[in-house]
């Protein structure tokens, strides 16, 4: 048995269950085994996912598993969590660095705290509109405000890939129902879209504000998701609903993160900005051959919860 420190933690309201293996690299052997990261990710809390604090050749980076098991490209609220983690390696006088994920190099900034005490970190996400993930029929150029009616014939979707690939509709009214069929519906369309996609609705709340909900590939309908945040955001200047180079506010059922979008020719990147808040800490067993674990202690993390709960008061 393995016995290993735990990090329970949260982006945005996006929980996961980080585990360092930096300082102990057979944890990454957890690859191999879905079942085993299935159940970290349900006992004895309900996780949206396990992250992975790895490091090559002095870089430091995140590996993201689903709560299925299966390895994500990217996580914009979990890159926060493994940032915040990383920089105890790093140094905290380092305000800027970079951290690998699915391949791609990202740049992160250590920021000034939100409400005053809460960890908070941005990434640089560079988003791709090409097409690539769609059969030929549907290779168009950029898929921006367009219908897919083996989707839905009356949505207007549009597609990013920030690492992993996104499908949004801007909407009047978030509906859940809706949004959970189409994202159950994604796994059934394997000839539309063969790598599966993550599907969000936003609708614009204010000046430079959006509302987001998102039915995550591998997870189902989560809190929150960073890069459906980001992509979301990144469609609303697409459409001439927000401006791009200034901060837009993004609400979900998690909390609030700010995004900013900046277009040169065609190339995007959209700044995410959140917390990185540690909820409880613990020591695990885990067996990585007989695919078992034992939860052995856990400690929560009252201060950093209360802060972010108030903060959560100031924005509902």
């Amino acid at each position: 048995m393995l016995r290993v420190n735990y990090i329970r933690c949260h982006g945005s309201g996006n929980r996961f269950l980080m585990l360092d293996a930096v300082s102990e690299p057979r944890l990454q052997a957890l690859a191999a085994n879905p079942a085993l990261i299935e159940q970290l990710c349900t006992t004895p809390c309900r996780c949206d996912g396990l992250l992975l604090t790895v490091e090559q050749e002095g870089v430091y980076g995140m590996r993201m598993f689903n709560t299925d098991g299966s390895e994500a490209e990217m996580c914009g609220n979990g890159i926060r969590c493994v940032a915040r983690q990383a920089q105890g390696y790093i140094g905290e006088a380092v305000e800027e660095f970079p951290l690998t994920s699915g391949g791609k190099r990202l740049m992160i900034r250590h920021e000034e705290a939100i409400h005053g005490t809460i960890p908070t970190y941005r990434v640089e996400i560079a988003i791709r509109t090409a097409t690539e993930d769609f059969p030929r029929s549907l290779e168009e150029g950029c898929w921006i405000g367009r219908p897919i009616p083996e989707l839905d014939s009356a949505l207007r979707f549009t597609y990013l890939n920030l690492g992993n690939p996104h499908l949004v509709a801007e909407v009047d009214k978030i509906d859940l129902e809706l949004l959970t069929k189409l994202g159950q519906q994604v796994k059934e369309q394997a000839e539309l879209l063969p790598k599966g996609v993550n599907v969000s609705f936003f609708r614009r709340t204010g000046e430079q504000e959006i509302y987001t909900a998102t039915y995550e590939r591998g997870v189902g309908l989560t809190s929150s998701c960073g890069t459906a945040i980001t992509a979301c955001s990144t469609a609303a200047c697409l459409l001439g609903l927000c401006r791009t180079d200034e901060p837009i506010r993004v609400l979900n059922s998690g909390g609030m993160v700010r995004c900013c979008c900046h277009r040169t020719g065609e190339e995007i990147t959209t700044a995410l900005s959140g917390n990185a808040t540690y909820e409880a800490m613990g020591t695990l067993e885990i067996g990585l051959e007989n695919g078992c674990f034992t939860l052995l202690d856990e400690h929560p993390c009252r201060e950093e919860i209360e802060a972010y709960n108030t903060f959560l008061k100031t924005i509902s």
